[in-house]
């Protein structure tokens, strides 16, 4: 019998998107203007399209999910400062690919103050009139050809009357930090989207085998993630057995799960864009060796100690160096390492073992936007930002390594939100302990 689906929380309301809106021209001069386009399809092969993923920074701002839209922010107009350019609607088109939402459904249910379809760019021009700064994402190569037009056309006006932007600014950096904090109704998105990562993640675990592929596990977390309305992956699946873990960014899942290997599945589900990210490693037939409890246990301590330590004003930089020092720690008593603990630590011959940092940032983006420094100093958390905390050892197959190490690769990763009294874990739903993992894979028989 299937499982029934999660209840979905509540979107993101239009009311948020609005005062998200606001905040963003807030910070504006009173003669700018924003131009942010959206996502637009792009061709898989012949005349078949990639899924559409709408751009981020664009969906954070409106929430419309069609391609080639653009939003335009006018600061002050009174005639109303939020206006989208979308699809036309078309019958003949929308027979094909759909009904589309067109300029009366954008004001209507997408809370623009004007709309028009894309046949009226022109008058892109007329509303830009005045406007001495436009604020785009200038590292966007269309956006950028816009606005020189605009530029442009106005310039060639100005004996009549017309006055031309003067500069372009960056609005990516201001909607990223914006972005860095969640509200409330993000992160129910964000419980949602890890809780469903969870469920994916434990059917993984019932599902393996020696003699699956790891493409077959694959399948069993992403067909998990669309039933309860996670209709994409985060970012690419990786399920790694045996050294495959060992290849940060696995992708290829191809090769057989061999009986006494270890699997390490990096995989989240994204639920109305909001992504889970979740890493759990395990033994392929259901037990840890002795070798490999071992070594997970070392990583699943600094793992747990580091989610105990988030909390408002600690920074991502504290948390890293109490991973640093407990997996190096750890490498020492398994004989992995050799010397005094700080002189390991100081000369990084931990960095064989372990290559990545600790933490990013997670929300809208697998991983998130937000600066990690402000004035030179590691950022302090505040509450609101969501933050994965993913220690791993990584063995490499080498002559001067105990062989019963050799080869294997171990991650352990979990989304926390930071609150006013410590931290959230968003991805709780799965087990992490090597004896709790041992005890759900006995379910699968």
């Amino acid at each position: 019998m299937l499982p029934e689906p999660l209840p979905r929380p509540a979107p993101i309301s239009q009311e948020e998107f609005a005062a998200r809106r606001e905040r963003l021209m807030a910070e504006l001069p009173e003669d700018a203007a924003v131009l942010l386009p959206g996502a637009t399809l792009k061709t898989r092969n012949r005349d078949s399209d990639y899924p559409f993923r709408q751009n981020s920074d664009f969906h954070y701002l409106c929430g419309f999910p069609e391609p080639d839209a653009l939003l335009v922010l006018l600061p002050g107009r009174e005639a109303g400062e939020a206006i989208l350019y979308c699809q036309e609607k078309d019958p003949q088109k929308e027979a094909w690919t759909g009904i589309r939402i067109g300029p009366e459904g954008a004001v209507r249910d997408y809370g623009m103050d004007e709309a028009f379809d894309n046949t009226q760019r022109a008058n892109l021009t007329e509303l830009l009139d005045g406007r001495r700064a436009l604020y785009l994402p200038l590292a966007d190569a269309a956006a950028m050809g816009l606005a020189e037009s605009v530029r442009s056309q106005l310039s060639a006006r100005v004996r009549r009357g017309a006055v031309a932007p003067t500069r372009f600014a960056d609005v990516s950096e201001l909607i990223h930090e914006l972005r860095l904090t969640k509200s409330e109704s993000e992160l129910a998105l964000m419980r949602h989207a890890g809780h469903i990562t969870a469920l994916a993640h434990r059917r993984a675990m019932r599902a393996s085998r020696p003699g699956r592929f790891e493409y077959q596990l694959q399948a069993e977390i992403e067909h998990e993630f669309v039933w309860h309305g996670a209709r994409a992956p985060a970012y690419g699946t990786i399920v790694g057995g045996g050294a495959n873990a060992c290849v940060l960014h696995y992708v290829e899942n191809a090769d057989l799960l061999a009986d006494g290997d270890l699997v390490l599945i990096d995989a989240g589900g994204e639920f109305d864009l909001y992504a889970g990210d979740i890493t759990r490693t395990f033994p392929v037939n259901g037990r840890f060796s002795e070798p490999q409890r071992a070594l997970y246990d070392v990583v699943l301590a600094a793992e747990e100690r580091a989610v105990a330590t988030v909390k408002p004003g600690v920074t991502l930089e504290s948390i890293h160096q109490g991973v640093v020092r407990d997996l190096t720690a750890g490498l020492i008593e398994l004989g992995l390492l050799e010397g005094e603990l700080d002189e390991c630590i100081e000369s990084q011959r931990y960095r064989r073992f372990y290559l990545h940092s600790t933490s990013h940032w997670v929300g809208l983006d697998v991983h998130d936007v937000g600066d990690y420094r402000v004035d030179g100093q590691s950022r302090p958390l505040e509450p609101g930002m969501v933050i994965t905390i993913e220690p791993g050892l990584y063995i490499p197959d080498a002559e001067d390594i105990p062989s019963a190490y050799r080869g294997i690769g171990i991650r352990i990763e979990d989304n926390v939100a930071v609150t006013a009294e410590g931290g959230e874990v968003l991805t709780a739903q799965v087990p992490k302990a090597a004896d709790e993992i041992e005890a759900l894979m006995r379910e699968r028989d």
